[in-house]
């Protein structure tokens, strides 16, 4: 078993999640393992085989991991993606949410912010697919480093772009 009841695990792209419960439950026609999980930003319920290899789960980062990851704000080289293509966007965005990676994700945000600011000057404004995947890569980073720092959502959110303006 990988999980215990009570951890806060990030789940597929529903994000941070809490164990509730581990039961046997017919799964696709056989008896299985399951976790019971309940989304941390969410009001619904996922029953997920605990063996599953189709839906990435892991523990959330520790405290001290999601610390280092917000002062790693200062030392991010943004990566700004020139592809006004559509189709390159998405499938760039998507792969980058594969990773389930929190520093990806933060990496993400500052290049955001820079794209932002240089296509300001420009008199430009970001793709709604830019905004999109913005949306969708806080939500999953401001909830696992908020409940990772047993924080509220909003103040990781705000204390994070505070940082991320500076640059």
């Amino acid at each position: 078993m990988r999980f215990a009841i009570g951890d806060l695990i990030f789940y597929g792209e529903s994000g941070t999640c809490r164990v509730e419960e581990i039961v046997e439950r017919e799964f696709l026609g056989e008896l299985r393992t399951c976790y019971r999980l309940s989304p941390v930003y969410q009001s619904c319920t996922i029953f997920t085989p605990a063996d599953s290899e189709t839906v990435f789960m892991r523990n959330i980062v520790s405290p001290k991991e999601a610390q280092a990851i917000i002062d790693s704000i200062e030392t991010i080289v943004p990566e700004v993606t020139k592809t006004t293509s559509p189709r390159e966007l998405t499938e760039r965005y998507d792969k980058m949410i594969k990773t389930h990676d929190c520093n990806e994700y933060m990496k993400f945000v500052v290049s955001f912010h820079v794209k932002k600011k240089l296509l300001s000057e420009q008199k430009k404004k970001v793709s709604a697919i830019d905004e999109r995947f913005l949306k969708k890569v806080e939500d999953l980073l401001y909830g696992e480093l908020a409940a990772a720092l047993e924080m509220d959502k909003i103040a990781a959110k705000l204390m994070i772009q505070e940082r991320v303006q500076a640059l």
